[in-house]
């Protein structure tokens, strides 16, 4: 194997590390947010607000994911 299949394997590899990790976080952070709401609808906004923000790290991770393999291709 020569050293440019390595590197695209290894930005395989990084992308669905970084995609699947925050994928699932964020599909449990809503669960949760959507039971806290029905249990007190009173605090739906407090809620919604902590919860777009944890999505939106979340989301930052899946990013730096992106360009680290952005910069492994780059080497190709």
């Amino acid at each position: 194997m020569d050293s440019s299949a390595i590197i695209a394997i290894a930005a395989a590899i990084t992308m669905a590390v970084s995609t699947l990790g925050p994928a699932i976080g964020q599909g449990l952070a809503a669960s949760h947010a959507m039971d806290a709401i029905a249990r007190q609808p009173e605090a739906a906004g407090a809620i919604r607000t902590s919860m777009i923000l944890a999505l939106g790290l979340m989301e930052a991770l899946t990013i730096y994911g992106l360009l680290i393999a952005f910069m492994l291709v780059g080497k190709i």
